[in-house]
Order: C-alpha cells, then structure tokens, then sequence
C-alpha cells in the first residue's frame, strides 16, 4: 500500500504518551499515520532516549484504587482498548495501590508496536512550522515542544496563546472545607459571596509563615531556569523577602470582616471556586514548591483546612501549554484551523495517563471523522467526559491551569450523601454505567 498517496492518512507530530496512543488506536482501525518524532536527530533537555512513550519522571501512571478518579481513568481506557494501559500492565512493577511500570521495557513495547505496524511510517524528523504538515494532522509535542514549532503555533494562534510556566495553585474537595470557621464572601461585601475565607490571627499567621520556611522545596531542573512572572511567584519566594509579604499579597485581609468577631483578621486565606458545579476550590495566589507532602501539612494549618482533602497539590514547573477553552474547539481542534488537533500535555491536562487518554480521545473523533460517522464527546459523567470538560469549559478562559484527573471534575451525584465514600461511590457507578453505553456506541458505528 502507498501511505503517502492514501487519501485518508493523518500526520501525528510527537512521539510521547499521546502521540503514540493516538497513532496506535488510528492504525489499528486501519488508518494510516505519517508519524514524527525529533529525537533522534534532535534531542529534548529532559528526554534520555530516541524510543517512543519515553517516561521521563515518575514512573507511575497513578492509582489503581476502584473507588477513585485515577482508577475510574483506566477503567475507561480499558473499555477503550487503550494500547498505552496494555503496555503498562505488561511491563507492571509492584508499587501498592499506583501502576507502577518498568520505564524501558514499557517505552520498549510502544516503540516496537508502532515500527513494526505497516500502516506507521515513522519519519525522526524536526517539525519546523505548522505550514508543512499536510492535513488532517495532530499536534501532541508536550511541555517541551521545540522552539521553532512554538513560535508557528504562536503565530498560528495570533501571538496569544502559550503559557510557558504551569503555575498551579492547591485544589481542595469543597465538602472538607470547615464552613464553621470559614466563611464566604466578597471584599468589601461587593458582588456575590463567592470565595471562601479562612482567617488567622497574629500568632496562627506567624506559625504558618514559619512552616513554609522550614517546608522541603523541590529545586527547579536546569531548562526550568526563568524568572517568575510577578503574578505567580512562589509563596515560598515571597515568604523569603519579608514575614509580612503574604500579608500584603495573597493574604491581605482588607474588606473581610469575621462575621464571628465583626472584626477584620490579622490574615485571610481565600478559597476560589475551581468548577461550575462547586465541588472544588483552589487557594488563591498559593503556587508553591514545597514538596507535596509538606505541603498537606501547612496548608491543614489553615483555619477551616484542617481536614482538607486535596484534590491537586500547588506546583510550578516549565510547561508549554495552550489556553484551551478559549482557542480550541470542543473536540480539540484548531477554531482557525479545524483539520489541526492537539492532544497530551499542551492541551492544558496534567499527569502521564491523562495525556494518554486525550490523544486516546482525538484518535476517536479523527475515526468518526474518516469514517463519515458523527461523533458525540464521552458522557460528561464519566472520567472521560469530566476530563474534557476541564479542559475545554469556556468560563475557564481568564484563570485556565492544567488539571490531572480527580474528583471535583466529576458532577454531583442527584442524591445528596454524608458519606464521602458514599458519595465517590455513586460518582463512579454514574461514571462506569454512561461510558458503557458510549464505548458500545462507538464500536458499534
């Protein structure tokens, strides 16, 4: 067969976790795919290897647990007949409750599936401008997309579209936040009650200024060294230029009264909502370093937090990623170019898995396009349809952060639970019974 004259071949740039579950799932449908990839004649500053689905952190792909978005995730990808799952489970290593893999012979097996398939003709290439790639094509090059790429992107998308640091803020499940304590509002009473703010006095203020001097900070990687944007500078660094910073900063208690006391706190934490459906809010202004389980612990310091359940730690990291909600269409293509998708990281998702379920999730539409089938999204209340929700819900544009897979993208269950686990329970069940019917759906069509 002559894949470069067949009529229905797609261009896929970027050979990682969504690129290679995008072009797996498209081949084994019988769709050809002219394949990209850098390394190997252009290297990465974190990437050690030419090999596909190269696993460059963690070599976790997160829980296993039943009762759990993670979990949901793969049970999903399961149904879907994820190929980067398969390679996962394949290479599995002991790690607890998490999916723990063996990284070399996991990106071993994706690299040898995709060289050995008849319908993948891999080019190890450097993709310049979006202007030479034939159409449809994916664009699924990562966090650390070259330079030339980025600035055609950039271009492509009319100057304002990247974010090269992803600067995220702890999210918090919104029913473990203590309203006895906390309590909401707006400065000044203006507007609608819609932070939540928890209030700390002198000697509370001083002893979580002092907790975040003594917290464990993770050190930046060597391609990670730019400066701070003024707005989302570190606590930890503007702790470091004086004890009263936060509390001219994203501590600053002006226009907050404690309808407690009827007097304005020495400090306020504010609380944002993260969701339409207000199960989840972030910390306002609190981009952290601190490792993740320090970070539990001075953040339960908090008054109203002390039994917080968090559902995405603060981070800050260099990422390369667009504003999805305002730039793409719901099905991850281009508004100013419909024949160009993105999947993985850039799309705004967090986490090795999730990337791979986006790339999972553009292969799909890309089927149903090739295949004169109209294409309907995954059910919102599954992990699939939560996920792509997050990236894509419009009223997200002015404050979009990436997002890994947890519980306050779900919906509300209809019933009301007491329970957490009750509650996570009927989220899931809700979750597994809708994309049942839409996986048949698809294999049907």
């Amino acid at each position: 067969m002559n894949l470069e004259a067949h009529p229905k071949r797609i261009t896929i740039v970027g050979g990682g976790l969504a690129g290679s579950e995008c072009a797996l799932q498209l081949a084994h449908q019988g769709i050809p795919v002219l394949f990209y990839e850098m390394r190997g004649t252009t290297m990465t500053p974190a990437h050690k290897t030419s090999q596909f689905a190269e696993i460059v952190c963690s070599n976790s792909f997160g829980s296993l647990a039943e009762v759990s978005a993670p979990g949901q995730l793969k049970w999903e990808a399961r149904k879907l007949n994820s190929y980067v799952l398969q390679a996962a489970e394949q290479s599995q290593v002991p790690a607890g409750q998490a999916l723990g893999i063996d990284r070399e012979i996991f990106s071993q097996t994706i690299t040898h599936w995709i060289e050995s398939h008849p319908l993948i003709e891999v080019k190890r290439e450097l993709i310049h401008s979006l202007e030479s790639l034939p159409r449809p094509c994916v664009i699924a090059t990562g966090p650390l997309t070259h330079d030339d790429l980025a600035q055609s992107l950039r271009h492509h998308f009319d100057g304002d579209f990247l974010y090269f640091f992803d600067a995220i803020a702890p999210v918090i499940d919104a029913d473990s936040i203590d309203s006895s304590i906390a309590w909401k509002a707006d400065r000044y009473d203006k507007g609608t009650p819609d932070y939540y703010n928890c209030p700390l006095n002198k000697d509370e203020y001083m002893a979580f200024i002092q907790a975040i001097k003594d917290a464990r900070k993770i050190e930046p990687k060597h391609f990670e060294q730019t400066p701070f944007f003024e707005s989302c500078m570190p606590i930890e660094t503007m702790v470091s230029r004086g004890d009263q910073t936060l509390r001219f900063g994203p501590m600053k208690p002006v226009g907050l009264k404690d309808p407690k006391t009827g007097k304005i706190p020495y400090a306020v934490v504010q609380l944002r909502q993260e969701n339409k459906e207000g199960t989840a809010y972030n910390i306002v202004g609190f981009q952290t370093r601190m490792a993740y389980g320090d970070q539990k612990t001075v953040f339960k310091m908090i008054p109203g937090l002390l039994n917080a359940e968090f559902l995405k730690l603060g981070s800050i990291h260099r990422n390369l990623f667009i504003n999805t909600p305002a730039l793409l269409n719901p099905d991850l293509s281009s508004k100013k170019d419909p024949q160009i998708y993105f999947a993985g990281q850039i799309t705004g998702v967090e986490g090795y898995f999730e990337s791979t379920c986006i790339g999972l999730l553009v292969a799909q539409r890309l089927i149903a396009h090739l295949k004169n089938r109209l294409w309907n999204p995954p059910p919102r209340e599954s992990a699939f349809g939560s996920l792509l929700n997050a990236i894509t819900d419009e009223t997200k544009i002015k404050h979009f952060q990436p997002t890994n897979i947890n519980m306050g993208l779900f919906p509300r269950p209809d019933e009301t639970f007491t329970d957490k686990v009750e509650k996570k329970k009927a989220q899931i069940q809700k979750a597994q019974s809708s994309l049942e019917t839409w996986a048949h759906t698809i294999w049907k069509n």
